[in-house]
């Protein structure tokens, strides 16, 4: 198939995919929310309430990322940094992983991250909302709302290579052999990068 066909074929799936994508959003809409505790979380300056993450929004999207141990949630927060202003235009927005408070700081730190951190150890936040197991962390989001004194769940996903939220998987996508294995890494050696700005 030419290279016209074949584009008009992949534009034919985009529009499947932009119905899918309102079906889901119409099925989202109809979800009885999910009554949630106030947990105690603990930050870098103290412990905090995740009423508290919410400030002066009524929504919250909470990044259940499994901590500096893992390169693939390292990606996933690297994108969120850079579009942060932009989520946090529109919902209060924070990371969330089984590691300290410090070791959240220093890890931030070494990364540019600007986003807030909250650790969950010594509370059973993960566990409650399935992000953690007996096997360990596991990486996702999930949005709660504001219900007058209450907090509720509104939605939740698990995130993985592919998934919808980290936007380097889909531009891999473009080039015919895909990721073709590849996976993130913490730094990269610069003799793998494209043509230096000065070239």
């Amino acid at each position: 198939m030419n290279y016209k066909d074949s584009m008009a074929k992949v534009g034919r799936y985009r529009e499947e995919i932009a119905e899918i994508r309102k079906k889901m959003r119409d099925a989202q809409s109809a979800i009885e929310p999910e009554v949630t505790k106030n947990y105690r979380l603990a930050a870098a300056d103290g412990p905090v309430s995740l009423s508290d993450l919410f400030g002066r929004q009524d929504t919250l999207i909470v990044i259940h990322n499994m901590g500096a141990g893992c390169r693939f949630c390292t990606l996933w927060a690297d994108g969120f940094n850079g579009v942060y202003d932009h989520l946090q235009s529109r919902a209060a927005f924070v990371v969330a992983s089984p590691d300290a408070p410090d070791q959240q700081r220093k890890f931030a730190v070494s990364r540019g991250w600007r986003f807030p951190m909250v650790s969950y150890q010594g509370s059973s936040f993960g566990e409650d909302m399935g992000y953690r197991t007996d096997d360990g962390a596991r990486p996702g989001v999930s949005v709660f709302k504001r219900d007058g004194d209450k907090i509720v769940r509104v939605s939740d996903t698990s995130f993985g290579p592919g998934d919808d939220f980290c936007s380097v998987w889909h531009i891999f996508d473009l080039i015919p052999e895909g990721a073709a294995g590849w996976q993130p890494k913490y730094h990269y050696d610069s003799e793998n990068r494209g043509p230096s700005k000065h070239a």
